[in-house]
């Protein structure tokens, strides 16, 4: 393999991380006050993956996770703010991540959940009701890792991810919509950890997927769009799901990931010489764990979690 961790500015990378958990009135810190519980995954599975989790401390982070639960067993971006299925299940990986979902009132949370299924087996974002493949996926990740998908109807859940399968293989946000990467990704992997990858056609999804990849090795969400290393998360997870990620240039991918990079203050952007952020310094260094770059700890494609914590949570009771 052309890369070696040597190109990986790793120390730079966890110290780009530890600045942005610290930091409170810069202008990152303020546009992600809402979502700062999804800032505390992408960040700390970042510090796992790059075996650094031990340079934060973890009771201070357990402490507030816990204060951004809400009565209703929901979780909030913050303290204070109103809860919502996507920060739920960032909180569920991070405590996944510290070995410590023993703290949730685990009923508590899946019972949340549970309640925002809809009659057609879709579900909704909160109580507000909006509806996406995502919120599928999430609910059906959350509900996994907690060990309580019997409280949903995962026929019904399963259902209504494939009404939602476009004639390219694909799938969208809801029945009809365009196919998208992001997309893809949350339906195949719903579908994997619920075992029904028969749905999917992979070879015609397969070759959608590959077709993603753009002269510079780099991958982008749908035809004709920017490519973006977070494309390297989404699309690369969904390939290996189905066996098929042997259909595009791994070495090419491993280069724009690398070229990315703040090789002085840390941090990767979505493309080279943009502003880098947390967002894309998880996915970048997630699909660089998917690629198998030396030093990095696998990754679970359908959990998004290191694999070693999927185990823990299975495999150690």
């Amino acid at each position: 393999m052309e890369g070696q961790i040597g190109d990986l500015e790793v120390e730079k990378h966890v110290q780009y991380i530890l600045s942005v958990g610290k930091r409170k009135d810069n202008f990152e810190s303020v546009v992600m006050e809402h979502l700062r519980m999804n800032g505390a995954y992408w960040g700390l599975t970042t510090l796992d993956l790059l075996g650094k989790l031990d340079m934060v401390d973890e009771d201070e982070i357990i402490s507030w996770v816990m204060e951004c639960q809400h009565e209703s067993g929901g979780f909030g971006g913050n303290v204070g703010h109103d809860p919502h299925i996507l920060y739920t299940l960032s909180a569920v990986q991070v405590l996944a991540l510290f070995d410590k979902l023993n703290v949730l009132d685990i009923d508590k949370v899946s019972n949340y959940i549970a309640g925002l299924q809809n009659e057609d087996g879709s579900f909704s974002g909160d109580m507000w009701g909006e509806i996406d493949t995502r919120f599928s996926y999430i609910a059906i990740c959350s509900l996994s890792l907690l060990q309580r998908l019997d409280k949903i109807n995962v026929e019904k859940a399963v259902n209504y991810i494939v009404s939602c399968k476009n004639l390219d293989g694909g799938f969208g946000c809801t029945p009809g919509a365009e196919s998208h990467a992001g997309q893809i990704f949350c339906c195949v992997s719903a579908l994997a950890l619920t075992g029904s990858l028969h749905h999917v056609n992979k070879d015609l999804l397969g070759w959608w997927l590959c077709e993603r990849q753009v002269k510079s090795g780099a991958l982008n969400g749908r035809p004709e769009k920017l490519p973006d290393v977070c494309y390297s998360w989404w699309v690369l997870s969904s390939l290996i799901m189905i066996d098929r990620a042997h259909w595009i240039d791994k070495e090419k991918l491993i280069k724009f990931i690398l070229d990315c990079q703040d090789k002085e203050n840390g941090g990767i952007s979505d493309r080279p010489d943009d502003a880098v952020d947390v967002f894309h310094t998880y996915f970048g260094v997630a699909g660089l764990a998917h690629l198998e770059y030396p030093g990095l700890k696998a990754v679970d494609p359908a959990y998004a979690l290191p694999v070693d914590v999927v185990n823990r949570i299975f495999f150690s009771r």
